[in-house]
């Protein structure tokens, strides 16, 4: 439902902001101004907002079974799946929480009398497969995965959504696991006791209440963390400033608007700081445009799709998907090769499916223990394990293809 229904509906909201970026280029005077309106805001933000109607859908399939009385049993019949990992099924209701977003899941462990199972869920609920990293997926899988191909009955590129939201929660569940053991606080296990709810249809009422505050939620993230990360992007990527004169003795023409871009964007301060971090990435096969993209999401997720959607619309402002299709490394042994390969999309997608990339998230982790012990030791393993899990299905990938 996500990738089919939506799709439609991301293209014209896409397609929307593309045409007001190009609006606001062809109206405003001053140069850099016209590139920040343009480059910067509608074609950075925008890029985050055309996923709306993901999120939306999203939400509205789990409002639809939390107000039909499903997830009530679905707690009761996981609880002795949760007992494998040492905890019971008050904890799956803050995992399953924490597919919204993993604040309210480190929040909802509250409900758990246990401090080892409330620590224990705490390390393993950023693992959750949350509303934050839908943009990312949909974006690099849509990318590799033609929408057409279908594997047996089911759509491909829907099946490998799924097996992400599956590996996201058997992490959190194993990561719960290792953490009651390595801090040593083990016990008995507590009974879960719940009521049953009747099933029923679902208030119409309720079901849009919950999703408008997802997507006026996410829509806050976007006007505030997001809309301040692109304005600081967009300067990374167009400065410093470059004269006809420097251009010119450098070889550019500078009659030609696509190679002063290229040119301003392979020497701009973002650039540099890509090329910096490159040997922590590169055995990743990401490129400059791709490591600045994952240090700036450590502030949000979803910002990865903003940086991506501001070197595109740069590049190429009346089809940014085509641009970001097309792609090709600047410099090093793969210059001139496409950067979106199978195995770098590969790369990408585990390594946001572990790294802890939510300045807010860390907030919550310190207030909750009450130290920054845990979001240091959160944020550190998994970095680690983002990293090994990139690598190894980098290789994997390429073995395949």
């Amino acid at each position: 439902i996500i990738f089919t229904v939506a799709a439609p509906i991301n293209d014209a909201f896409e397609g929307f902001f593309v045409w007001l970026g190009g609006i606001a280029k062809e109206h405003i005077p001053i140069d850099w101004l016209a590139s920040l309106v343009g480059d910067g805001i509608f074609a950075g933000v925008g890029a985050v907002v055309a996923f709306i109607p993901q999120i939306a859908l999203l939400f509205l399939m789990i409002a639809i079974m939390e107000g039909s009385g499903y997830l009530a049993r679905a707690a009761f019949l996981m609880d002795r799946v949760m007992g494998m990992a040492g905890l019971e099924g008050r904890a799956f209701v803050a995992l399953l929480s924490s597919v919204a977003c993993a604040i309210p899941g480190i929040m909802a462990t509250r409900t758990l009398p246990s401090a080892k199972d409330r620590i224990a869920t705490m390390m393993g609920a950023p693992l959750m497969t949350c509303s934050a990293r839908l943009p990312v997926y949909t974006l690099l899988i849509a990318m590799v995965v033609p929408g057409d191909l279908f594997w047996g009955l089911f759509q491909a590129q829907g099946t490998i959504m799924f097996g992400l939201y599956l590996l996201g929660s058997v992490s959190a569940m194993i990561a719960a696991w290792v953490f009651k053991r390595v801090t040593g606080r083990s016990g008995t296990v507590m009974p879960f006791y719940m009521e049953m709810p009747a099933y029923q249809i679902p208030s119409a009422r309720s079901v849009a209440v919950a999703v408008w505050d997802a997507c006026k939620s996410f829509l806050r993230k976007v006007s505030g963390i997001i809309m301040a990360t692109t304005i600081v992007l967009w300067a990374l990527l167009n400065f410093p400033a470059h004269s006809e004169d420097a251009m010119t003795a450098a070889g550019v023409d500078v009659g030609d608007e696509a190679a002063v871009t290229a040119y301003t964007l392979d020497n701009s301060y973002a650039a540099a700081i890509g090329r910096a971090v490159s040997p922590v990435f590169d055995p990743l096969g990401f490129d400059w445009r791709i490591n600045i993209g994952v240090l700036s999401s450590l502030a949000a997720r979803e910002v990865v799709v903003a940086t991506l959607g501001q070197v595109a619309s740069a590049e190429d402002p009346e089809d940014p998907s085509e641009a970001l299709e097309q792609m090709t490394y600047t410099d090093g042994p793969h210059a001139g090769e496409p950067v979106f390969t199978a195995p770098t999309v590969t790369a990408l997608l585990l390594f946001f499916a572990y790294a802890l990339q939510c300045a807010s998230t860390l907030g919550v982790l310190r207030r909750e223990t009450g130290t920054w012990r845990w979001p240091v030791i959160a944020f550190v393993y998994m970095g680690v394990v983002a990293w090994v899990m990139a690598f190894l299905g980098s290789g994997i990938a390429r073995l395949i293809t």
